[in-house]
């Protein structure tokens, strides 16, 4: 029996080999030449030969056996863990719905056999979550989801194979919920913030309409800003009815008959009065009385009365009449000669005619029945009076009465009459007189303008709101977009047919406040929608928007008032025609304070923050120039404005001997103007020292005011001191006088800046008297003298002999000293100079008081000049008619 010496595998490349173990029993073994894996290869199949010891394998004598088929299986190893197919699934579910299946999760696993490849289970690892997973990755809800508790979930899962190796990685699955699809208006804030300058902002720049697909045909909306609780019904100047008028060209000569309280307007102290608006509140037991001259007693065929009107329903069934104003007999009887009233929610207007040439019926009662009188807003009233006509403007919109009765003319008769806002006073045909038929509600702005009416403009800007909606870019709109506003743009309504086009002219929509200074507050805002769709008898509701804008508060302005506070003329000056300057050089000027970089209180631990002043620019409403002390004497002093400086401006001005008063609404730059042309005269200032002035301006009624700036002005009166002088010369020893100088620019510097007080002037008039007494009984002895110097010529020098041993000259070393003869010709030359100086003061009133002190001293100077070129001669002492 031979020998078996190889084994043979025929394949390509077979990671096999056999190897002979036995050669004589030929038994051999099949090993792998290399690692086998399963997942690369499940198994092999291939043919294997055995040969004999012949020749060799390669040799042509070798024998070899027939051809075995081996078929090889690879046994699996559990060594890879399932891997999910996706990073991140994520799935969009509606809320209050169950699911049976809202997404699947699907995981591999590598290994090659059924037992280790296959995913057998798979597990929801985070906890406390609504949803459920099972065996094929399918996940579903176990409760209803509710979008307004939570919008989203974020859950981790993971897998097992069937060898229960678990994935090497969780998988995170994101579930979405969203809302039941509502109609109506998404993407829009509650709160809108505004700060003072910003101009016009959007209000809703994202809105859009969510329909749920309905079958919409036409949208309208109705924006409106509720501004009803702020001020007088919106954010409204709130200079006084005076200013106001002024600033919208009204007529003059209105009367305001609810001024703030002041010295000149006490009849209306006793109201209840919000200072922040001059509103005045009526509880039904008020009334005021306004003081005779007030409003002239013949109103003429024409005249207006303008008020501000927040009313609400009068109590009872048939309530009393409500009197806003009434011209009633003060005594004696209970005649109403003129009358605005409210009764049952009409607007009553009564006017009694004088009889005059014809005695009959006239139309004497004007009736208006609107709901605006009794719906607690703010309204504004204009009554124009052309006689007989007679027609109401409320809100800048004109009503005709809708009743108007007739009446008799009133006598005519000697009795005072009493006009009154709040109640009507009734004089007679009661045992007492008292007030009657009170007013429940609030009012401002009452006035009245005798012989004048006023036009639609101005009614239409005395009640303008500084607020409201306004519209960004008007034309780009779009086409099919109707739109329409309210007088007071605080209504907006919208009209289309496409939703995209209302979407975009929505998001255009604006808040505007043009006042520098707003009130700061809350304005609501509501958006109300409807649509029609096509064809269907039901459609979508949309609800409304519930929405405000929040006014911040303003920086508030320091007003500052500056300038020369302090001078002194010489009296002539206040005597001449155009009296002097007072404020020539005034400033005024307004900043605020702004932090650089705002920082939370806490956070700083309330430390001061970096703040830096700005300037800024806004306008005044008044600027007062008052008298401290004393008023003003009209016999002999007064302040002074050429009329012609208010030209241009809307300024306007009142005088009395309380000061000066400039008002109306107009820049700080014109104000300046206007105060430094001010003069103040004087034409007996033989008792006056000084005056002395305080300036204080204001913004918006008194809301900011400035600093008071206080001026104190010196008259210098040279009379005295030039007497003075004469006497001096005469008298004083020249060997003294030669000893006494004083530089020309001290004594000009003493005469602007000394102020003579009350004692110092009695004690030169006493040293005045004295010397002049002196001076009388030289001037005597000196004629006698003469007289007896022809009869006693052998005597002269024992009449020369001088008793001064009692006498004691004082030297004023402060004085000038001048020539008896050239006193007079000094005298013409200081008011030639005066002349000069109250010329230049009235035509370059505009210069600085230093260019002014700068003329004073180069015209003293030359002055001195002379003075000091002739004082040798001035020093000497006339002897030539002494004897010796």
């Amino acid at each position: 029996m031979g020998e078996i010496c190889a084994f043979k595998i025929h394949g390509q490349e077979m990671p096999f080999e056999a190897v002979v173990l036995n050669k004589t029993s030929g038994e051999g073994r099949l090993r792998a030449k290399n690692p086998i894996d399963c997942e690369l290869q499940k198994e092999y199949t291939f043919i294997i030969q055995a040969y004999d010891c012949g020749s060799g394998p390669s040799g042509t004598n070798w024998k070899k056996s027939h051809k075995a088929v081996v078929h090889i299986q690879v046994k699996d190893v559990n060594e890879f863990s399932p891997a999910f197919k996706e990073s991140v699934y994520k799935a969009t579910v509606t809320e209050g719905k169950i699911y049976d299946s809202i997404l699947q999760v699907e995981a591999m696993d590598e290994d090659c056999s059924p037992q280790y490849s296959q995913i057998c289970n798979y597990e929801i690892v985070t906890t406390d979550v609504p949803f459920a997973i099972d065996r094929n990755g399918n996940i579903r809800n176990t409760e209803k989801l509710n979008y307004d508790k939570q919008h989203q979930y974020e859950i981790m899962v993971t897998a097992f194979d069937c060898g229960q190796k678990h994935a090497r990685e969780d998988v995170l699955v994101r579930v979405n919920v969203k809302p039941v699809c509502k109609p109506g208006w998404q993407d829009w804030n509650k709160r809108i913030e505004y700060k003072p300058g910003s101009g016009s902002i959007p209000l809703f720049p994202s809105i859009h309409l969510e329909t749920c697909d309905g079958p919409v045909s036409s949208i309208h909306a109705t924006i409106e800003l509720q501004t009803n609780y702020i001020g007088k019904g919106c954010d409204r100047e709130t200079y006084s009815e005076k200013s106001l008028q002024k600033l919208c060209g009204a007529s003059s000569g209105a009367i305001d008959l609810l001024p703030s309280p002041s010295a000149t307007t006490n009849w209306t102290a006793g109201l209840l009065m919000d200072n922040n608006d001059i509103i005045f509140k009526f509880d039904g037991k008020q009334g005021a009385k306004i003081p005779d001259g007030i409003v002239p007693k013949n109103l003429t065929d024409q005249f207006t009365i303008t008020l501000w009107m927040k009313h609400g329903p009068s109590p009872g069934l048939r309530a009393e009449k409500e009197t806003i104003l009434c011209n009633s007999d003060k005594t004696e009887m209970n005649r109403h000669h003129y009358a605005l009233y409210v009764h049952n929610c009409r607007l009553v207007f009564l006017l009694r005619k004088d009889f005059d040439q014809a005695d009959t019926f006239r139309p004497a009662e004007f009736h208006w029945k609107l709901d605006q009188i009794c719906d607690k807003e703010w309204h504004y009233y204009v009554v124009n009076v052309e006689f007989p006509v007679v027609t109401l403007y409320m809100d800048g919109t004109t009503y005709e009465p809708y009743l108007v009765t007739n009446d008799w003319p009133i006598h005519p008769s000697h009795i005072a009459m009493q006009l009154t806002i709040g109640a009507c006073w009734q004089g007679g045909e009661v045992t007492k007189p008292r007030f009657a038929q009170y007013f429940h509600g609030s009012l401002a702005s009452l006035t009245i303008r005798p012989g004048k009416i006023e036009s639609q403009k101005v009614i239409s800007c005395l009640q303008a709101c500084k607020e409201g909606l306004d519209i960004n870019s008007l034309e780009s709109l779009g086409q099919g977009i109707k739109y329409h506003f309210n007088p007071s743009q605080s209504v907006l309504v919208m009209e289309g047919d496409d939703i995209e086009n209302i979407n975009q002219a929505l998001r255009k929509v604006s808040y505007i406040n043009s006042r520098q200074f707003p009130t700061a507050g809350i304005r609501r805002l509501k958006v109300s929608s409807t649509v029609q769709c096509f064809g269907e008898d039901t459609c979508i509701s949309i609800p409304d928007i519930d929405a405000y804008v929040m006014v911040f508060q303003a920086n508030e302005p320091k007003i500052t008032i500056s300038g020369m506070d302090h001078f002194a003329r010489p009296a002539a000056q206040f005597e001449s025609e155009r009296g002097v300057i007072l404020l020539p050089d005034i400033r005024i000027v307004s900043t605020v304070t702004k932090t650089e970089h705002p920082v939370e209180f806490k956070e700083n631990g309330g430390a001061n923050k970096p703040v830096v002043l700005e300037e800024v620019l806004h306008n005044l409403d008044f600027c007062d120039i008052l008298v401290s002390g004393a008023e003003l004497d009209p016999e002999q002093e007064c302040l002074e404005l050429d009329h012609v400086e208010l030209q241009g401006k809307h300024l306007d001005a009142t005088n009395s001997t309380a000061g000066y008063s400039i008002y109306g609404v107009d820049t700080m730059h014109n104000y300046e103007l206007v105060l430094r042309q001010i003069r103040y005269r004087n034409w007996y200032t033989s008792a006056t020292f000084d005056r002395k002035f305080r300036v204080k301006c204001s913004e918006l009624n008194g809301r900011y005011t400035s600093n008071e700036f206080n001026l104190e002005v010196n008259i210098l009166h040279s009379s005295n001191a030039n007497f003075m002088d004469h006497v001096n010369h005469m008298i004083v020893q020249p060997q003294f006088l030669q000893s006494v100088h004083h530089p020309e620019g001290r004594i000009s510097a003493v005469h602007n800046s000394v102020v003579p007080s009350v004692a110092t002037i009695v004690i030169v008039i006493c040293v005045s008297i004295l010397i002049l007494i002196i001076a009388l009984g030289i001037y005597r002895i000196r004629t006698a003298h003469q007289h007896s110097s022809t009869d006693n010529d052998g005597s002269k020098e024992n009449e020369m002999d001088w008793d001064d041993s009692a006498l004691t000259i004082t030297v004023n070393p402060m004085e000038k000293y001048e020539k008896p003869h050239q006193a007079e010709e000094e005298s013409a030359e200081e008011e030639d100079i005066e002349d000069e100086e109250e010329d230049t003061t009235s035509a370059e009133s505009d210069e600085s008081e230093e260019e002014e002190e700068e003329e004073e001293e180069e015209m003293i100077a030359q002055k001195g000049d002379k003075q000091n070129s002739t004082r040798q001669e001035q020093l000497e002492w006339d002897d030539s008619t002494l004897p010796y």
